[in-house]
């Protein structure tokens, strides 16, 4: 058998290192069990909502659904086509310019053509949203949050692109290495910055006035060992009529957000259960959890790549010094987030439910969590029963249900 080349052994390398850090770093830290007695059946839907409820619910979630998937799919086989196909090939062979000019063109192109052949499915799904009354913004507001989203990804995904082929091209063998390093402290920095940097760009953000609310937040923050110097209010209810509430960022740039519509739409004792919730978060330190989660990803990802661009070579494919790399690296990069979404959104609902345990202890009011879960899944429609397997591989928090159940349990518990 024919050895791998020295370049192949460090791709195998960083793959093998970042996935023992992954593994440590989501043994340690990720809670596996944080269900208090065991499995957990879901509370009947009938129990909680009308039978009008779930039939709105579920239509919704049913056209949602189309749209949504159907987007992802004709994405993948754009670029798909883009990356792989003999026209593609050639067009990205000819873009003009210096190497890291001609890296940046590929993006955007990619990002835009990928946009414009998606374009009518989002469209369809906003459709759908402001028949339902989920979405407020007019279309030239949402044309400015999809333009702006799309310069911000633009942005983003080329500074990602230029620092890999740079590296590619500036150290031949070692490159998967030194890329997947520095590919990992920008995961690790622009988690950091992106409340300050990103978030502004969208919404507009100020203190939660003073008040009952804001002074029980504040006892509720102490009672739960988490420093906070403010509770933001995001001015959501210009986009959605949607309830949520974040945690974002770490260190001095964490901050615990609010939207508007929650706390005018809340009683006090249900907007504390969904803040107790994020208190939670911030307690366990899950956004820093989930940084340097996605950091060993990335060299992990970077890792397969070089092992994947080596094999593509052998066929014909650019190398990965070469900017017509650029729509295989982004084809395959969308493939790899499909293929990985369950174990990403896995690890998500393992953390959302333990935040849950955390607030329920926190607040010791287990009928406002389940008023405020129902009051939730009223306002977004969310299907209170969505099929197994697609919650499995997309959902990022346990189901409606779900939490409910685990509200009974827990006040059961005393």
């Amino acid at each position: 058998m024919t050895p791998p080349s020295p370049a192949r052994r460090v791709a195998l390398w960083t793959a093998g290192v970042g996935a023992v850090v992954f593994v440590a770093v989501a043994a340690w830290l990720v809670p596996w069990d944080p269900v208090p007695g065991g499995p957990l059946p879901s509370v009947s839907p009938e129990s909680v909502f009308t039978a009008q409820q779930i039939d709105r619910a579920e239509d919704y979630a049913r056209w949602a659904r189309v749209w949504s998937w159907s987007g992802l799919a004709v994405s993948l086989a754009v670029a798909g086509w883009l990356a792989f196909s003999r026209r593609g090939r050639a067009f990205f062979a000819r873009l003009p310019g210096r190497w890291w000019i001609r890296v940046v063109l590929a993006v955007v192109v990619v990002q835009v053509v990928g946009r414009l052949v998606t374009l009518p499915l989002s469209v369809a799904g906003r459709n759908l949203s402001l028949d339902y009354g989920l979405s407020t913004a007019s279309w030239g507001a949402y044309a400015l949050d999809v333009l702006k989203g799309e310069a911000l990804s633009i942005a983003v995904t080329s500074i990602a692109l230029l620092v890999l082929i740079g590296c590619a091209r500036r150290w031949p063998r070692a490159w998967p290495a030194v890329t997947g390093a520095l590919l990992g402290c920008l995961v690790l920095l622009g988690s950091f910055v992106y409340p300050v940097l990103v978030e502004p760009i969208f919404n507009d953000f100020e203190s939660l006035p003073d008040g009952r609310l804001r002074t029980e937040i504040f006892a509720l923050a102490d009672e739960e060992g988490v420093r906070i110097d403010d509770v933001l209010v995001a001015d959501a209810s210009r986009r959605t009529t949607t309830l949520n509430a974040y945690v974002s960022g770490f260190g001095s740039t964490r901050r615990v957000v609010v939207y508007d519509t929650l706390v005018e739409a809340l009683p006090r004792d249900q907007a504390l259960s969904v803040v107790a919730h994020e208190l939670a978060h911030a307690r366990h330190r899950d956004v820093v959890t989930g940084s340097v989660l996605g950091a060993a990803g990335a060299v992990v990802g970077v890792g397969l790549l070089a092992v994947v661009i080596g094999a593509l070579g052998r066929r014909g494919l650019p190398g990965a010094r070469e900017p017509a790399i650029v729509p295989v690296v982004l084809a395959l990069l969308a493939l790899a987030t499909v293929v990985s979404a369950p174990l990403q959104n896995g690890i998500s609902r393992q953390i959302e439910t333990r935040a849950d345990v955390d607030a329920l202890r926190a607040t010791h009011d287990g009928a406002a969590f389940i008023a405020m879960q129902r009051r939730l899944a009223v306002r977004s429609l969310a299907d209170p029963t969505p099929p197994a397997w697609s919650h499995f591989w997309f959902g990022s928090h346990p189901t409606t249900l779900k939490r409910m159940a685990l509200a009974e349990r827990i006040a059961g518990d005393g």
